[in-house]
């Protein structure tokens, strides 16, 4: 299968977005960009970033675990917390949130006229042996990292081949 389209005609943005954009989405930003990367698909993105719903947790660096996590499966992570907002949503055809919660909070603040593509991250899974919603691990052990970091680099995948194509 040939791409969908060819970087010089179109180059994406993507935002991911949790509750704080300490845990969840700058996983999930890390590990699209690293994915983004290591498949050869760098010249279909002109912005790939995460933000939060709430800004309780601004200029702040991803939560130690998440981070961890990250490093350990080889996935660099340089990002500090921000607020998603309504002007936000000029900047990116897709925001892409992690849960229900998410979902329903961004399209409340998308402006009405705004083309942004705003879907769960689950939307991308072809694999039912993980959930759609990408839950909070905040208040859980490390498992809750791993298995989101497994997660995210499912639908990161299944999102590139399903939006771009295969590569040549």
């Amino acid at each position: 299968m040939a791409p969908l389209f060819k970087p010089e005609d179109k180059q994406l943005s993507v935002a991911f977005v949790c509750l704080g954009n300490i845990c969840r989405s700058p996983m999930a930003e890390a590990v699209f960009k690293h994915k983004v990367k290591e498949l050869g698909y760098s010249d279909y993105f002109k912005l790939i970033d995460s933000y939060g719903t709430i800004g309780f947790h601004s200029g702040d660096s991803p939560d130690s675990r998440s981070a961890r996590t990250c490093r350990k499966h080889g996935v660099p992570v340089n990002h500090r917390s921000q607020k998603i907002s309504p002007k936000d949503f000029t900047k990116f055809d897709y925001v892409i949130g992690m849960d229900e919660s998410n979902l329903s909070d961004l399209h409340y603040m998308k402006p009405r006229d705004s083309k942004t593509q705003v879907s769960i991250f689950g939307k991308w899974r072809t694999d039912k042996s993980f959930e759609k919603v990408v839950a909070d691990p905040y208040y859980g052990g490390t498992d809750g990292f791993e298995y989101n970091f497994r997660q995210v680099s499912h639908f990161s995948e299944e999102f590139l081949k399903q939006e771009i194509g295969e590569l040549d």
